[in-house]
């Protein structure tokens, strides 16, 4: 904040629009009230509270991607604070979200419930067929399977091009491609240009050997433009962009990447385990390795490197990446649906980072050991969910309030 004052005076703006705005901006805030107010969970034990989870399960962090087999998948996104700890975090932050959506939407209590109570239903429906061997499980939500809501996010998805994302933004001058600079995209010197170049090279180190035969030629660095994040969760973080020459000399194939720097998640505060903490080399390698353990086939050009001694994440700005717009999703059936599907992709977020996948932080079969502990209490599960969201969903507009008040009188110091 000290930093750069304004970028939080535009942060804190936008999270005083609404209880949800200042929800998604509060991760911190949730975590503190999860060991405190909240801290009953009684579906947790030694195994199941040290998975791999996404650490901001909201309601708007879902949405499209093509992954590294080239097909377009709906998922849930955003793994910024994605970390190893207790599974209900992830569910509960997901819950409480929707009945701020619900509130927002002006859907009664009992609407907010039943739409929970499928989300949990779902959930534990596909952890359980994964947990049997998946034969029964659906699996991602692709344009094979999807429909309603989230198929027309796919479709929509699939008719962007690269050549629409360059256009927005780069420009063409003297038959070469550069970025072009504008609001929140600033030119480099060459010094730093120079320090972003030699951290990118060490970057391509940390791809995965596979995404090799999809690197451009010679992986040349045409140009780069620093951004200034504007997003509520990027406030005051400098990142740079990078054009890329294609896998061939034409225009319409240069790639843009982002090298962006990582933050401490909030999570990690809460979880006392040196043998997580000392699995990452830095916040860039947590997040890629992260995203990577929690998404089945994750974005070829997903990596990480060092800049300044700063840890960085890298990836592709992906022309193919739509989300989800809940503007859009009105009528309390399509809600349903879509909650219901969205339960399914958490369950299967969760499943993939155990013991077998390539990651060895959690060395055992995540879903077994849920669907176990679930079943100790599985009457009362979903109801613990829709209890906490009506709970903590109150708390929230309540905080809101709060904020709101102490951001206009000036009583938020520094900004």
């Amino acid at each position: 904040m000290a930093l750069d004052p304004a970028a939080f005076r535009r942060k804190f703006r936008k999270m005083a629009a609404s209880p949800f705005a200042f929800y998604r901006g509060s991760a911190a805030l949730f975590y503190a009230d999860l060991i405190g107010d909240f801290a009953d969970d009684r579906y947790l034990d030694e195994r199941t509270s040290r998975v791999w989870i996404h650490g901001d399960l909201h309601a708007e962090n879902f949405g499209t991607y093509m992954n590294a087999s080239g097909q377009l998948v709906f998922n849930v996104n955003d793994f910024d604070e994605a970390y190893v700890g207790p599974f209900s975090w992830d569910l509960k932050r997901f819950a409480a979200s929707v009945a701020l959506i619900g509130y927002v939407k002006a859907l009664s209590d009992q609407v907010i419930t039943d739409l929970v109570t499928r989300f949990a239903a779902a959930y534990l429906t596909e952890l359980r067929a994964l947990a049997a061997g998946g034969d029964d499980a659906i699996g991602s939500i692709t344009l094979a399977n999807a429909d309603g809501v989230l198929r027309t996010v796919l479709q929509r998805a699939r008719l962007n091009t690269r050549v629409e994302l360059l256009a927005t933004q780069t420009t063409i001058d003297n038959y070469e491609r550069r970025f072009s600079l504008g609001e929140g995209v600033f030119e480099v010197d060459e010094p730093t240009r120079a320090r972003v170049v030699a951290a990118f090279e060490r970057y391509l180190a940390t791809l995965p050997v596979a995404s090799a035969a999809q690197r451009p030629v010679a992986a040349h660095v045409k140009d780069v433009v620093l951004r200034k994040g504007v997003g509520i969760g990027s406030a005051g973080l400098p990142s740079y962009n990078l054009l890329l020459e294609g896998h061939t000399q034409a225009l319409e194939n240069d790639v843009v990447i982002y090298m962006k720097q990582a933050q401490v998640p909030a999570v990690a505060r809460h979880i006392a385990d040196g043998r997580v903490r000392g699995y990452f080399q830095h916040q860039g390698h947590r997040t890629a390795e992260s995203q990577r353990a929690l998404q089945a086939h994750a974005d070829p050009w997903l990596g990480y490197t060092e800049l300044d001694g700063t840890g960085q994440l890298v990836a592709e700005v992906s022309p193919y990446a739509a989300d989800l717009d809940w503007s859009d999703v009105n009528e309390v059936a399509e809600l349903a649906g879509v909650i219901g599907d969205l339960g399914r992709a958490v369950a299967r977020m969760h499943s993939v980072a155990d013991d077998e996948s390539s990651h060895d932080l959690v060395d055992f079969s995540t879903e077994e050991a849920i669907v176990a502990q679930i079943g100790r209490d599985e009457a009362g599960f979903a109801a613990h969910l829709v209890d906490f969201a009506h709970d903590y969903g109150l708390r929230a507009r309540r905080d809101h309030e709060i904020f709101v008040d102490l951001f206009r009188n000036g009583r938020l110091p520094g900004i």
